[in-house]
């Protein structure tokens, strides 16, 4: 009798312990549900600008969906989404998102939003830059005299657009690396810290030097140039290349910005009453 009483027991805790487990499962489940979330590869440049810091409570008061974002460069960003490692990707290199579409990693890029690039550099300026609207001029001059640049060295989007800047002025300044130019493989306010404590010229994109706060005596010296245009594409994982990826919040979360509401929220993102970014996508 005791042995039956016994194995009676041990069915019921048995059985509790089944139903607590599947209890904890819909719980996790419903939690789940209850605070959706995303991860977004993207380039260093929106981060460091505090758009996500204005942007993400918006999106995630009015939707439900929690908005994770990795921030580095564009070819970490890239290379990250290829190996399945988010559900948006952020960048701004056009050729890149192309080739990341052209291999089935997106469905298509959205055009989101652009700025562009300027060429910084101490109030002294060695190189006489000041009030310049040539990019590729400028970056001859730098490299005439060998005045200290300070580059990326990243593959980053403005690294890439450095680059094409330096091809098109038919100049390799790496045969210069260590000297005069230097790659420094860092984000672009660590990039901007470098050259100042350095005295040193460097490309950034406006957006971070809008929020960069550690200026000293630097300053703008060269915009205006249509080659310095910067624009930035927004796509979603697909599910053949990447099986785990959350495309439906993914796809909400796109459609959210590229919309009327959010291009206007994008570009009423200022600093000292100056404009970061313009929506671009209608």
């Amino acid at each position: 009798m005791a042995q039956a009483v016994g194995q009676y027991l041990m069915k019921q805790k048995t059985l509790f312990a089944c139903l607590g487990l599947i209890f904890i499962s819909f719980g996790s489940v419903a939690k789940g549900a209850e605070n959706p979330s995303i991860v977004v590869q993207s380039t260093t440049s929106t981060k460091n600008s505090g758009l996500y810091d204005y942007l993400l409570p918006k999106f995630t008061k009015e939707t439900g969906i929690d908005v994770h974002v990795v921030a580095v460069g564009t070819g970490a960003a890239v290379r990250n989404a290829m190996n399945c490692d988010g559900d948006v990707l952020l960048v701004h290199s056009q050729q890149r998102e192309e080739d990341f579409v052209a291999s089935g990693y997106a469905p298509r890029r959205y055009a989101l939003m652009y700025n562009d690039f300027i060429l910084i550099g101490p109030k002294s300026d060695p190189a006489q830059l000041a009030g310049g609207q040539d990019a590729v001029a400028a970056l001859r001059k730098i490299a005439a005299k060998g005045y200290s640049f300070i580059s990326r060295g990243d593959d980053s989007g403005t690294h890439i657009k450095e680059r094409a800047l330096w091809q098109m002025a038919a100049f390799d300044p790496t045969a210069h690396s260590g000297d005069w130019y230097r790659e420094v493989g860092t984000g672009m306010g660590a990039t901007i810290n470098i050259a100042v404590g350095l005295g040193a010229y460097t490309l950034s994109d406006r957006a971070t030097w809008l929020k960069f706060t550690n200026k000293s005596d630097f300053k703008i010296l060269v915009e205006g140039d249509k080659r310095l245009f910067n624009p930035y594409g927004i796509m979603r994982v697909t599910k053949e290349k990447c099986p785990g990826a959350n495309i439906s919040h993914a796809q909400t979360f796109i459609d959210w910005l590229t919309s009327n509401a959010g291009q206007t929220l994008i570009t009423d993102y200022k600093i000292d009453g100056k404009t970061l970014f313009f929506g671009n996508s209608n």
